[in-house]
C-alpha cells in the first residue's frame, strides 16, 4: 500500500513539472490576436473587424506608404432638391496612403495639383516640399504583427465625411452636429473585395431645424439620419494611356501644373477624363474591347421607365462604334446583392426626392491621370411626371375619360435622351450647347420638346426629341477612345478628328458661353431649338397661343379638382422662356469658336446688325399685350385652391389672393424677357459694338423697337390693355433698375437716362381718348420719373418678382 501511493505521489509531481514546463514553452497569445478575436472579419483590400459588443470597427493597415484611391458616398440622402444632399452623391476622389510614425499611423493626402514629371528625384522633391499637403486623419497604433498593423478606425468613419452639416448650414435648413451616439455600422452596405474595400455608416445629426424643406422631408427635423459610404480602391493598374485635354474637344478635364517642363512650354498640363478602354486587335478596324465598359441600371428602376432608360444609355455604343469598337459599351440590371456604390460598378441610379430636381453624371477620377474609375448616375424621378404634365397642357387629351399614349411617349422619349445625357458625363464629357442648332448634333445639349403644326394647325409631339447619339458625341468619343495608330503623330491624328467634326458643320461650345445672363454667343443655348434662336421664338409663340386657345379643363382627369388646371398651366404660359433666353444674346451677340491658332474654326465676329434686330423684333412681340393676356374662357375655369391643394412654388406668386393673378402672369412674363435684355454686361457690349461700328445697334436703336411695341400697339379690349399698361411699368422699372446698377457702365447709364427722358416726352401724354386707367398709368409714370431723374440713387424700384421655376429645381447640372 505504501508503494503504491509513493508510486501515485511520484506521477503528480511528474505530472506537475511537465505541466509548467510545457506553459512556460508555449508562446504567449499575441496583442493582435487578442484583440482580433471574436470579432467579425471582413478580409479584402484593406482587411477590417467588426466589434458588435463595443460597436467599434478595426482597420488592419498592411500597405503602409501605399497610395490608394479614397471615395465618400451618401448612400442614403435627405431627398430635397434645395439642400442637395441626394442618395447616391459622390464625395471627391482623393488620393491618400498610410505612414506610420512613432505609434500612429497618419492618413496623408499627396498633392497632385503641383507635379514634377521628371526622373530626378531631387526636382521631384523640391515641388512636393514647395506646396501643402494634408493629413486627414490620425490613428493609434492598438496592436501590431509583422506585417500589419491593428488601428480604431471608428472616428474616421463616424463622422461628417460628406460635409452635410456645412451644407444644411449654407441652405439655411439649421445648425447641426454630428451625434456619435446614435451613428452606427451598417453591415448591409459593406463588403470587402481583393481591390476595394465599401464600408458603410448610419450618421445621425442633432440640432435645430430652421428651413422649409428640412421639415418637409424629415420625420424629425431636429435629428436627421443619413447613411455614409466610404470606399478604399487600389491604384488602377499600370498602362492607362492618358491623352491630352484640346478646348474643342468637349471633355472635363485633370488639371496640374508640371514644375518640369521646359521654360518655353506652358506649365499648366490638362488631360481628359475617360475610361481604359483597348481594343482586343489593335489592327482591326473595328474589334471588341479588352473589357468592355459596362453601366448597370438600379433595379428599384420601374417599367416603363426602365427599358426607356436603357434603351437611351445603349445609344453611346453606336458612338463607340464609329470609334472602332464593337460592343465595347454595355447596358445591363445590376446583379441581385450588389451595391450601387461598389467601385466596381458603374451605375445609373433611379433617385426619389421631394420635387422635381437635376439629373447628374459624375464620377471617380485617379487625379493622377484622369482616368474614370466609376461613372455614377443619379436621375431624379419626378421630372419624367414634368414632362407629361408638359404633354398634357399642350395636348389637353381629356375630352373623355380615358388614356391618351402621346404624353407617356414623349416623357419616355425625353427619359432616354436623359439617360443618355448623364451617361456622357461619365463617359467624360461636358455640355455642348450648339448642338441643337446643327440637327441636334449632341446629346449633351439640353433639348426642349420639338413641338410642332400639324397640316391642320394642330400641336403635335411625333418628333419631340431625338431617337439616337448625335453626330458630335461620335466625334468626342473618338477624340477620347479611339485607337491611334502607332505610325501616327497623336497630335495631329486628334487635330484630324476635330477638323473633320468642323467640316461637317459641327462645333462644340460649352456651358458658360451658354448661359443667357450677359451671355454673347448666338447658338449656343439651354433647352432652345432651331438653327434661328429669333424665328424659334416666333414659332413657340405661336405653339403656345394655340395651346392656351384650348386650354381648360381638358387638361386635367375627371377626379381632379379645377384648381389643378394651374399646374398644367404655368409651363404652358411660360413656354417660351428658354427661347427668350436664346433669343435675348444675339442683341449686343458675338459669335465665336474655341479656336486655337492656325486651325479652320469660324473667327470670331459681331452678330451682323440684322439678325440682332430680328432678335429683338421677336422679343418685342413676346411682350405684346395678345401674346400675354390668357383667354377669357380659361380664366373662368382657374378656381381658387382647394383645401389639400393649397399653393405652392411651381404655381403663380400672385398679388389678388386666393384668385388667379392674370394681370400678375403677365407682370411674369414681361420681367422675363427685360431682366434678360437689360442685362449689364449686354447693355455694355451693345455700347461698345456700336462705338466700334454705327451699324450694330446701340441701347437707343433697341429700345426705339419696344418703345414703339409697348406704347403704340392696338388693343381689342380692356382686358389686354390692363396687360399692356403692366408691360409697359415692368419696362420702365427694369431701365431705371438699370441705371442704378453699378455693374452698368457709365456710358450706358447715360443712354438709359435719355431714353427714361424720351418715353417721358414722346409716350407719356395724356388725352381725352385714352381711357381713365391709362391716363392714371401715364400721370403716374411721368411722375416716377420725375422723381427717379432728381433722385436716382435714393430713388426705391418696385420690386422684381420672381418666376415659377422652369429648370428642375435645386442645384445646377454638372
Amino acid at each position: 500500500m505504501k508503494k503504491y501511493l509513493l508510486f501515485i505521489l511520484a506521477i503528480a509531481i511528474y505530472s506537475c513539472s511537465a505541466l509548467k514546463t510545457n506553459q512556460s514553452d508555449s508562446p504567449e497569445i499575441s496583442e493582435f490576436d487578442k484583440l482580433t478575436s471574436g470579432k467579425e472579419k471582413f478580409s479584402g483590400f484593406f482587411n477590417y473587424y467588426w466589434d458588435s459588443d463595443e460597436g467599434k470597427i478595426y482597420l488592419e493597415i498592411d500597405k503602409l506608404n501605399q497610395e490608394f484611391i479614397y471615395v465618400s458616398y451618401l448612400s442614403a440622402g435627405i431627398g430635397s432638391n434645395d439642400i442637395g444632399l441626394d442618395r447616391g452623391q459622390i464625395g471627391n476622389s482623393k488620393i491618400l496612403k498610410f505612414e506610420k510614425i512613432g505609434n500612429k499611423i497618419m492618413v496623408f493626402e499627396p498633392n497632385y495639383k503641383f507635379r514634377a514629371q521628371t526622373e530626378n528625384p531631387a526636382e521631384k522633391k523640391a515641388v512636393q516640399d514647395a506646396f501643402a499637403h494634408s493629413v486627414i486623419h490620425s490613428f493609434e497604433i492598438k496592436a501590431s504583427n509583422d506585417w500589419s498593423y491593428i488601428v480604431d478606425a471608428t472616428d474616421f468613419f463616424i463622422r461628417d465625411a460628406h460635409g452635410v452639416v456645412k451644407r444644411l448650414k449654407s441652405a439655411k435648413e439649421g445648425n447641426y452636429s454630428l451625434d456619435k451616439s446614435r451613428s452606427a455600422f451598417n453591415m448591409d452596405g459593406s463588403g470587402n473585395f481583393p481591390k476595394n474595400t465599401e464600408l458603410d455608416f448610419w450618421i445621425s445629426y442633432k440640432g435645430q431645424a430652421s428651413g422649409r424643406e428640412i421639415y418637409s422631408v424629415s420625420p424629425d427635423a431636429d435629428n436627421i439620419t443619413v447613411r455614409q459610404h466610404h470606399s478604399f480602391v487600389q491604384l488602377p493598374e499600370k498602362g492607362f494611356e492618358a491623352r491630352k485635354f484640346d478646348p474643342r474637344a468637349g471633355y472635363f478635364t485633370t488639371a496640374y501644373k508640371d514644375y518640369a517642363v521646359p521654360i518655353s512650354e506652358d506649365i499648366n498640363q490638362r488631360l481628359i477624363n475617360k475610361h481604359r478602354l483597348e481594343k482586343k486587335d489593335p489592327s482591326a478596324e473595328l474589334s471588341e474591347a479588352v473589357e468592355p465598359i459596362i453601366y448597370y441600371l438600379d433595379p428599384g428602376t420601374p417599367e416603363p421607365v426602365r427599358s426607356a432608360l436603357m434603351d437611351g444609355a445603349k445609344w453611346w455604343n453606336q458612338a463607340f462604334e464609329a470609334a472602332g469598337y464593337k460592343d465595347a459599351f454595355q447596358v445591363k440590371i445590376l446583379p441581385e446583392g450588389a451595391d450601387p456604390l461598389d467601385i466596381r460598378y458603374n451605375v445609373i441610379q433611379w433617385v426619389h426626392r421631394s420635387s422635381r430636381g437635376w439629373s447628374y453624371g459624375a464620377s471617380v477620377v485617379d487625379p493622377r491621370t484622369g482616368e474614370i474609375i466609376k461613372g455614377h448616375v443619379s436621375l431624379g424621378s419626378l421630372r419624367v411626371r414634368q414632362d407629361f404634365l408638359i404633354a398634357e397642357g399642350l395636348l389637353a387629351p381629356y375630352k373623355e375619360n380615358e388614356d391618351n399614349p402621346a404624353m407617356l411617349e414623349m416623357a419616355l422619349a425625353r427619359l432616354r435622351q436623359l439617360a443618355a445625357h448623364e451617361v456622357g458625363h461619365t463617359l467624360g464629357l461636358a455640355h455642348s450647347y450648339a448642338s441643337s442648332t446643327e440637327n441636334d448634333a449632341s446629346v449633351m445639349d439640353y433639348p426642349h420638346p420639338n413641338i410642332e403644326l400639324d397640316e391642320k394647325g394642330n400641336i403635335t409631339l411625333k418628333n419631340a426629341y431625338d431617337t439616337n447619339i448625335g453626330e458630335w458625341d461620335k466625334y468626342a468619343i473618338r477624340y477620347g477612345y479611339e485607337n491611334i495608330p502607332d505610325d501616327s503623330d497623336e497630335k495631329e491624328y486628334l487635330n484630324g478628328i476635330i477638323q473633320e467634326a468642323n467640316e461637317n458643320g459641327l462645333s462644340f461650345i460649352s456651358d458658360r458661353d451658354a448661359r443667357a445672363q450677359g451671355g454673347a454667343h448666338p447658338l449656343a443655348h439651354l433647352w432652345d431649338n432651331g438653327k434661328d434662336p429669333a424665328v424659334q421664338l416666333n414659332h413657340l409663340l405661336k405653339v403656345r397661343n394655340k395651346a392656351l386657345e384650348k386650354f381648360g379643363e381638358n387638361v386635367i382627369q375627371f377626379d381632379q379638382p379645377m384648381a389643378q388646371i394651374q399646374e398644367a398651366l404655368i409651363p404652358i404660359y411660360f413656354l417660351h422662356r428658354y427661347q427668350v433666353e436664346a433669343a435675348v444674346k444675339l442683341v449686343g451677340g458675338l459669335d465665336y469658336s474655341y479656336k486655337i491658332r492656325d486651325d479652320k474654326l469660324k473667327e470670331m465676329k459681331i452678330l451682323a446688325s440684322e439678325w440682332q434686330l430680328e432678335a429683338a423684333n421677336s422679343l418685342a412681340n413676346a411682350v405684346l399685350a395678345e401674346n400675354l393676356a390668357i383667354p377669357e374662357k380659361l380664366l373662368q375655369q382657374l378656381y381658387p385652391r382647394p383645401l389639400g391643394y393649397y399653393d405652392n412654388r411651381e404655381l403663380l406668386n400672385g398679388k389678388t389672393g386666393v384668385s388667379f393673378d392674370a394681370l400678375g402672369a403677365a407682370e411674369q412674363a414681361s420681367t422675363l424677357v427685360f431682366d434678360l435684355l437689360f442685362h449689364p454686361q449686354r447693355l455694355n457690349r451693345m455700347v461698345e459694338f456700336h462705338s466700334r461700328d454705327r451699324n450694330n445697334p446701340g441701347i437707343e436703336k433697341v429700345t426705339e423697337i419696344f418703345n414703339n411695341t409697348l406704347f403704340n400697339q392696338k388693343v381689342s379690349n380692356d382686358y389686354h390693355q390692363a396687360v399692356k399698361l403692366t408691360s409697359q411699368n415692368v419696362y420702365i422699372n427694369h431701365i431705371m433698375k438699370s441705371i442704378k446698377d453699378g455693374n452698368v457702365s457709365s456710358l450706358a447709364r447715360a443712354q438709359l437716362m435719355s431714353e427714361l427722358k424720351n418715353i417721358d416726352q414722346q409716350y407719356l401724354k395724356t388725352n381725352y381718348r385714352k381711357s381713365a386707367l391709362e391716363n392714371a398709368n401715364i400721370g403716374m409714370l411721368k411722375q416716377q420719373i420725375k422723381l427717379f431723374l432728381e433722385h436716382p440713387q435714393e430713388y426705391n424700384l418696385a420690386p422684381i418678382p420672381s418666376l415659377p421655376p422652369g429648370s428642375p429645381i435645386g442645384s445646377c447640372d454638372f
